[in-house]
């Protein structure tokens, strides 16, 4: 499975099953749309599929702060868009 694939499998789960944001999931959409896509690092592609991955609405609350929120997905989106 390639990245865009692999990332389309992520955000649709984490949107069925994690409550992912619409505006963060309009986002990656925006994203997979873009022709300048190729030019994004394999890297951070696979950085943000994680992340996604492991979505928590709640994380970074609590105690221990783990998991990874709509803010940290949000400031991979700037990253990987300023880059291309």
């Amino acid at each position: 499975m390639d990245q865009i694939e692999e990332l389309l499998r992520v955000t649709r789960v984490a949107r069925e099953q994690q409550e992912l944001p619409d505006f963060i999931a309009h986002r990656i959409n925006e994203l997979i749309n873009r022709q300048e896509l190729c030019s994004v690092p394999r890297v951070a592609l696979a950085e943000l599929i994680d992340q996604i991955a492991e979505y928590d609405t709640y994380g970074q609350t609590g105690y221990l702060g783990m998991g990874v929120n709509h803010v940290i997905l949000g400031a991979t989106l700037d990253r990987i868009f300023a880059q291309i």
